[in-house]
């Protein structure tokens, strides 16, 4: 992306890995927020990175993976897709 001068394709590129960062971003910044408002921090994740939610959640880590194989996947084909069309 950087290559072809299309930097605005890396968060598309590497949705994963993106949203991953943002959910840790997102669960800092609210626990912060609501132990300054509430005297105590509550939390939007059960456990943060996003993965470990979802192992929380009970699913097991193999199917966690695999999933996020494929959203991984369908990021890249559908960021060199964009690319294509410009």
């Amino acid at each position: 992306a950087i290559i072809v001068r299309k930097e605005i394709l890396i968060p598309i590129f590497c949705g994963v890995f993106f949203v991953e960062n943002v959910s840790v971003m997102i669960q800092v910044a609210y626990f912060k927020y609501t132990k300054k408002r509430f005297g105590e921090g509550r939390r939007i994740f059960l456990m943060s990175p996003l993965h470990h939610h979802y192992q929380k959640l009970g699913y097991h880590e193999s199917k966690i993976a695999v999933r996020f194989w494929i959203v991984s996947i369908l990021c890249i084909v559908m960021s060199i897709i964009t690319l294509k069309i410009r």
